[in-house]
């Protein structure tokens, strides 16, 4: 098919431009022209320098309207082919162009530690779900083994060799739904021994604590300082198990020092303990040399659990787990009596993208942009809420900002949420009351929605 004029596809002109979000206006244009039918699959797009002249855009914005739907898997780039409609949107994601991109939804919402979803990338994960059927032998499509895909525990090994310094056979990687998965099967597993309490951090992940509380007879708050949990107060507690965020604590964001990482392996082996270490948002660091996982340092001693919720998407359900060999055979039974395992085929093509290089190629576009939205977050609150202090900067998706002494975070939270904003006071992740503040999550929005919820929040704060 030949190329287009831009005026003639898009029936659109630059007047027609909303003053931001350019970028999306357009890409949800050509996204409905594809839909329609008015740009057929096989079609070619003008050049970006083309199309920038005909609707007086930015080249600039032309390029990254397309890179939109380049992951969305609707165009195609081709070597010295130019861009080309590759496939029609379902139904379901089709959008229906508004004049007011810019309107919102109603809640901003920056409490949620997710990475840039519309980053998912489409495309790449279309292309290895296309390989993966093409190729899947009949073994794999039949029962997968309840441990995982052999497959992709081989590659799971591979890259946390590589990126975590885990040194483990494939054998004795578990596929797990996402952490949450991971800590309900070992929590049930533990029970089963004898161990029906478990120690975790304060402040620590909300998420989290619920799920153990789901399934233990208690839960030990123990206090984290600017070195990580105080394993002195560990020992206090008499419990013999205890979830920790070493690398990056969530929420204060705090690493845990050389000398806590000896004394907590030490109350392990002192109290024959379990050490659950959370690695879960590890691959995003900016300012600071990577810390190597706990799980190295003690394996018959650490479970390490981790998942894709910070990598690629929550959706999958995707995580893992690596046990110690003690555990392992309970484990795997478990699975096995509670759902067979994950699906296969995702499992597949996970492993196709850790193979192909594809997702460390994620990674590093989502550290950059990523660090361009902290350091943006960092600027905006510097503006808005001076004196305030902010921690947690150099790693993570999310920052940590200190308010006022007698300042209530929860009413913070509340009246943020009658303006639409939705932010997680610090409190509602503490056990025993501490000083107030904000976590604001910095990874799902672009830069211009961060600014906006941060000035909201300044004018509410005294």
């Amino acid at each position: 098919m030949g190329q287009m004029r831009g005026s003639d596809f898009l029936q659109i002109v630059s007047d027609q431009a909303p003053p931001r979000g350019r970028t999306r206006w357009l890409a949800d244009r050509l996204r409905a022209a594809i839909a329609g039918g008015t740009v057929p699959v096989g079609t070619r797009l003008p050049a970006t320098r083309v199309l920038a002249a005909e609707l007086s855009l930015a080249r600039g914005t032309i390029a990254a309207s397309y890179q939109l739907l380049i992951d969305e898997g609707l165009l195609a780039t081709n070597q010295g082919g130019g861009t080309t409609v590759a496939a029609a949107p379902v139904a379901s994601e089709v959008r229906t162009p508004s004049p007011d991109v810019e309107g919102e939804p109603d809640l901003l919402d920056i409490s949620s530690g997710l990475p840039d979803l519309s980053a998912f990338p489409r495309a790449a994960w279309l292309r290895a779900e296309r390989l993966v059927l093409a190729t899947a032998t009949s073994r794999e499509l039949g029962y997968v083994d309840p441990q995982g895909e052999p497959r992709l525990r081989a590659a799971l090994a591979g890259w946390l060799a590589r990126s975590r310094g885990v040194t483990v056979s494939p054998d004795s990687v578990i596929v797990t739904a996402g952490v949450a998965g991971a800590l309900s099967l070992l929590s049930q597993v533990l029970r089963d021994r004898g161990v029906t309490g478990c120690a975790i951090e304060d402040p620590g992940a909300d998420g989290t604590r619920r799920v153990l509380e789901y399934w233990m007879d208690t839960i030990s708050p123990i206090p984290v300082d600017g070195e990580g949990l105080n394993v002195d107060r560990l020992a206090a507690s008499g419990e013999r198990a205890v979830l920790v965020t070493p690398a990056h604590q969530f929420p204060t964001g705090v690493v845990l020092s050389p000398q806590r990482r000896r004394a907590l392996h030490a109350w392990a082996e002192d109290v024959d303990g379990l050490i659950i270490e959370d690695d879960y948002d590890s691959e995003y660091r900016y300012d600071r040399a990577p810390v190597r996982a706990l799980q190295a340092a003690a394996p018959d001693r650490i479970v390490h659990v981790s998942s894709l919720s910070k990598v690629l998407a929550p959706a999958l359900r995707l995580g893992w787990m690596i046990a110690p060999s003690h555990l392992r055979q309970d484990l795997v039974r478990k699975r096995w009596a509670t759902d067979l395992g994950s699906p296969a085929l995702p499992q597949l093509v996970l492993a196709e993208l850790i193979e192909s290089g594809a997702l460390e190629r994620q990674l590093r576009s989502l550290r950059l942009r990523h660090r361009e939205r902290r350091d943006a977050a960092v600027r905006a609150l510097a503006e808005h809420l001076p004196g305030c202090g902010i921690a947690g900067i150099a790693a993570g998706l999310h920052l940590v900002v200190s308010l006022p002494d007698g300042v209530d975070d929860a009413e913070i939270s509340a009246r943020a949420r009658d303006l639409g904003i939705g932010v997680q006071p610090l409190s509602r992740h503490r056990f025993e009351p501490g000083p107030p503040g904000l976590v604001i999550a910095y990874g799902s929005h672009p830069i211009p929605r961060l600014e906006q919820a941060i000035a909201t929040l300044g004018t509410l704060v005294p």
